[in-house]
């Protein structure tokens, strides 16, 4: 069998971050710390290779001497930990409000899935997406006005509405933001969203202010995108082979890598 060595498109500092969050975890959580199958760091190296990589979990185990069983139990384990550093939503519209920032984007992101067969009380499948045609979790993003994704919902089944994700889980603190002076730009799936939520007129026959506003709201809120490229650039978001409930989070663990990464946000120590 060949062997050789590969590099990880991962900082330094942000793989000794993450592995100084194990060994805090396991010195609070474990009787005998010492009697791992694996030491910290070669569960943050399996844990970042699946994120960045997705890398197959066989694959990780037989590259760290253990089985697959105990893989699959420290990747959870790591997304657990990691993702307890997540920005919160209320800390995190705070700062940007004192920090000035003139507007925040809203968007919902569909995370593809395998296959799932739960059914909703209607009879139709809870996890598919009309929208994308395609089985997946709905996960709504908040970013600042450069499109970098500041904050990530839990996930919703992929037939839930943007705009009932964004009731459950975001409305109410951004009301309060945009009482603050910093509105929140959405798309037109967001129409009814609420005073500070401002979204796009819809109608084939608009007048020129109208269009106008279309037009420069659109060009505001363009940026946006770049959250959903950079969250996707985390290979495990392509496409999860895991329960799609995990996307909550796998999509706050790759938030946290990404401020690891970038230095953008500070997160919990």
């Amino acid at each position: 069998m060949l062997s050789y060595r590969a590099t990880l498109d991962v900082p330094d500092a942000t793989a000794r971050t993450v592995t100084r969050w194990l060994a805090d975890h396991r010195r609070a959580h474990d009787i005998r710390p010492h009697q791992r199958a694996a030491t910290c760091w070669s569960q943050t190296v399996m844990v970042l290779r699946w994120l960045v990589e997705a890398t197959n979990v066989r694959v990780l185990a037989r590259d760290s001497g253990i089985s697959i069983a105990t893989a699959y139990r420290y990747l959870h384990e790591a997304l657990d930990v990691i993702s307890q550093h997540a920005p919160d939503l209320i800390d995190t519209l705070k700062e940007l409000v004192e920090a000035g920032e003139s507007y925040v984007c809203l968007d919902g992101t569909l995370i593809h899935t395998d296959r799932v067969d739960e059914r909703s009380e209607s009879g139709k499948h809870l996890w598919y997406s009309g929208k994308h045609k395609a089985f997946g979790g709905n996960v709504q993003v908040l970013t600042d006005s450069t499109g970098y994704p500041v904050w990530v919902a839990p996930v919703e089944p992929g037939s839930t509405h943007d705009l009932t994700a964004a009731r459950t889980h975001v409305l109410g603190a951004v009301h309060k933001a945009a009482s603050q002076g910093m509105p929140t730009l959405a798309d037109k799936g967001y129409q009814g969203a609420g005073i500070g939520v401002k979204t796009p007129f819809k109608g084939k026959e608009l007048g020129i202010k109208q269009e106008a506003y279309n037009a420069f709201q659109g060009a505001m809120r363009a940026p946006a995108e770049r959250a959903n490229a950079l969250l996707k650039d985390f290979k495990a978001l392509k496409h999860v082979t895991l329960d799609p409930r995990a996307i909550t989070k796998i999509t706050a663990t790759a938030l946290v890598i990404l401020n690891l990464n970038t230095g953008y946000a500070p997160v919990l120590p």
